[in-house]
């Protein structure tokens, strides 16, 4: 189901809480909103749809890759600086971002995995993850 992307900053402030596997239907409305929303996202966080839990969808080439509960168990000593922009909020903001992160997370079947990301889609997940904190660019 697409939801409506939430603005509110106070709630979008508030930590996310680790999900479940009955979050699964969570999931699915993370992945059909942000498809609705291709032309302008390209990934998105549960709590943009006023879940707070640490489930984020991020392009990944064609398609969008399903994280749960995913960490950043190592990154670059390398950072480079960028502006970004987020469906909750106007305009775009500095912020400063890893070159390379590796993330253990959970995929939608909850099964265990540890990846390396580079670049642009590192910039996603780092943009998403900072959401379960309630960092708000």
């Amino acid at each position: 189901m697409i939801r409506e992307i939430v603005k509110d900053t106070f709630f979008l402030s508030q930590k996310s809480e680790p999900a479940t596997r009955q979050d699964q239907p969570v999931i699915q409305d993370l992945l059909d909103t942000v498809r609705a929303n291709a032309d302008r996202c390209v990934g998105m966080a549960a709590n943009m749809i006023g879940e707070r839990k640490t489930i984020l969808v991020a392009q990944a080439g064609k398609d969008y890759l399903v994280m749960v509960n995913p960490k950043i168990v190592d990154h670059s000593r390398q950072c480079y600086e960028t502006e970004e922009g987020c469906l909750s909020l106007t305009g775009q903001r500095p912020v400063k971002r890893y070159s390379v992160i590796v993330v253990e997370y959970l995929d939608r079947k909850f099964k265990r995995k540890k990846q390396t990301f580079r670049d642009f889609e590192a910039q996603i997940i780092q943009h998403e993850m900072d959401h379960f904190e309630g960092i708000i660019i």
